[in-house]
């Protein structure tokens, strides 16, 4: 592949560990500095994608086998990758995403114990072996981070925000998201170059500036001054 002129920048971690509202902070501050931001996230962020994010995520849907789960996973991932993320990096932006495939390897790889090789085969196979030039990791407490999103899955619900049921994966066991969780840190020891591991079990506010630091450093963006 040409080399790239964009950013690609991934945030990643448990259910209910703060990482959208992260990505939204750190969307806002690279605004105002003047870049050009594209804020998108997985599953989804195409209207395929979108729609396979129903499925995946909707705790209605039942009997469905891990195998089938990571093909949709990657089905969605490729399409984004396709129509939205390698489009918006040709173009010189900074990509902010939501999951990728650290997720999967987490979830399906660790959580549903497909193990990393189908996944990092079926990354190389789809996806071209793309990687963040940056990822962050929220690392959260399992229980915390599980009961803070199925409360907001709830909330979500009682209000009719549109989304819909999301709350497939916050019925899992403790002992899955155990399982994800060291997933995540052994992803992040053996990607060391890649990854920033911040602690989200503090407030967002103080989580929000070391992230920013972290991306500013890593990419030499300076803050734009008045």
């Amino acid at each position: 592949m040409a080399p790239r002129k964009g950013i690609f920048i991934t945030i990643e971690g448990l259910d209910g560990c703060g990482k959208s509202t992260q990505l939204e902070k750190l969307a806002a501050v690279l605004r105002a500095d003047a870049h050009d931001v594209l804020a998108t996230r997985e599953p989804g962020g195409t209207p395929l994608g979108d729609r396979i994010r129903g499925v995946l995520l909707d705790s209605a849907t039942t009997g469905l086998s891990p195998w089938a789960e990571m093909a949709l996973m990657f089905a969605s991932r490729a399409q984004h990758l396709h129509e939205v993320i390698l489009p918006a990096l040709e173009k010189g932006r900074i990509v902010l995403c939501d999951r990728f495939t650290d997720s999967t390897e987490a979830y399906q790889g660790g959580g549903r114990k497909l193990g990393s090789d189908a996944v990092l085969t079926l990354h190389r196979l789809l996806c071209g072996n793309i990687q963040p030039d940056l990822t962050i990791l929220m690392d959260s407490d399992p229980a915390a981070s599980v009961a803070r999103a199925r409360r907001r899955n709830r909330a979500r619900l009682a209000t009719d925000s549109g989304e819909g049921d999301e709350n497939r994966f916050e019925r899992e066991s403790r002992a899955f998201f155990e399982r994800v969780h060291n997933a995540y840190l052994a992803i992040a020891r053996r990607e060391a170059h890649r990854f920033f591991v911040v602690d989200a079990r503090r407030s967002a506010e103080i989580v929000h500036p070391e992230i920013v630091a972290a991306v500013r450093d890593r990419f030499k963006l300076a803050a734009r001054t008045a």
